[in-house]
């Protein structure tokens, strides 16, 4: 409350002492306030000057958390992901389908300051190389484990899609997750998807789809009479 009062001073008169001055300083400064906590309660709860308060009480945003703005998270992955890598002087992490939907359901409860030491640990770690869920930070993986059905268990058989991200590329997701939560069994994958062997097998020849490593498949055949 004492420095409360030192700033209201100094913003009616826009006038200072240094600490260990003698002279008072005029300064001309446009100033920028930011809080977590809603100040109009500080105000009820006598913890925040009520005359401070109006003072500052200007032009007025209010910047959501990220949790409620989930469309600015697969920007700002993309985005730190080339800034942090090239600070750094590292190849950038290449995030898996599974990977990057956990990061985009995550909660952030530290927002984007948060996001960004995640992509910034990840870029230093598994530089150039593949992140898998079991690649995220212990307490991305625990809040998962906590809220119910895993979704880094690929046998959910769920896949979350961005639908800005068009056909084209939403078909690519989803053979590759088939292809993957199937251990690269085209067989398998083909079934599951409920297409043929045959479709599957033209959309991985597009080139579109990254192929896991396949095991061998035996196909049984009938012997000739």
């Amino acid at each position: 409350m004492a420095m409360q009062a030192k700033l209201l001073r100094f913003l009616e008169n826009r006038r200072f002492m240094r600490v260990g001055g003698s002279t008072k300083i005029q300064a001309d400064v446009r100033l920028l306030c930011a809080t977590l906590r809603p100040l109009a309660e500080e105000v009820a709860a006598s913890r925040f000057r009520a005359d401070l308060f109006y003072r500052i009480q200007g032009i007025t945003f209010n910047v959501p958390a990220l949790r409620e703005r989930r469309a600015d998270i697969a920007p700002l992955l993309s985005q730190f992901l080339a800034q942090l890598s090239a600070r750094h002087g590292v190849q950038p992490p290449r995030l898996t389908r599974q990977a990057k939907s956990l990061l985009l359901q995550y909660d952030w409860p530290g927002n984007v300051r948060e996001l960004r030491n995640v992509i910034e640990t990840l870029c230093l770690l598994k530089e150039g190389r593949q992140v898998r869920p079991a690649d995220l930070p212990a307490e991305i993986r625990r809040h998962f484990a906590e809220s119910g059905p895993d979704p880094i268990d690929e046998r959910t058989s769920k896949l979350v899609l961005d639908m800005g991200d068009g056909l084209e590329s939403l078909t690519s997701q989803i053979i590759e997750a088939a292809l993957q939560a199937e251990g690269g069994s085209t067989v398998r994958a083909a079934a599951k998807l409920k297409v043929s062997r045959r479709t599957l097998q033209r959309h991985i020849a597009s080139g579109r789809v990254r192929v896991p490593a396949q095991p061998q498949e035996r196909v049984k055949r009938r012997r000739a009479p």
